[in-house]
């Protein structure tokens, strides 16, 4: 079965960067759509970005223009790299795959997913 580590969570203070990344045990090119999801205490679960093989990237209207997605087929990795973050980021965030389409995990369908890495920002 596919395993997908997160790591690069932690504490920063409001306004401050801190980049994702997810390791895939196999090759992230033969999942068709990559990407993350984050849940705070008490709250719903949100895709927050997600990116196909092709086409152009999705992000949640929360993040768009702060927050980019990238995928390394060489390393077999997805990258989250958040800017110009707020308390409201805080959350567990966690990495996730499909053989489907971003829609796909729009709805939630996420086939792959990693443990999560806890992000926290500081007001």
């Amino acid at each position: 079965q596919v395993q997908l580590v997160e790591s690069g969570g932690g504490m920063v203070q409001v306004g401050g960067s801190l980049t994702l990344s997810c390791a895939c045990s196999e090759t992230i090119f033969s999942i068709n759509t990559m990407g993350w999801y984050r849940q705070a205490p008490g709250k719903e679960r949100e895709l927050v970005a997600a990116k196909s093989r092709y086409g152009s990237p999705y992000y949640a209207d929360s993040v768009q223009s702060r927050f980019t997605i990238s995928r390394d087929n060489a390393k077999n990795t997805l990258n989250l790299q958040m800017n110009s973050l707020k308390p409201e980021d805080t959350a567990m965030y966690y990495c996730a795959g499909t053989p489907g389409t971003i829609a796909t995990m729009k709805g939630g369908s996420g086939s792959y997913w990693g443990q999560g890495t806890q992000v926290t920002v500081s007001s």
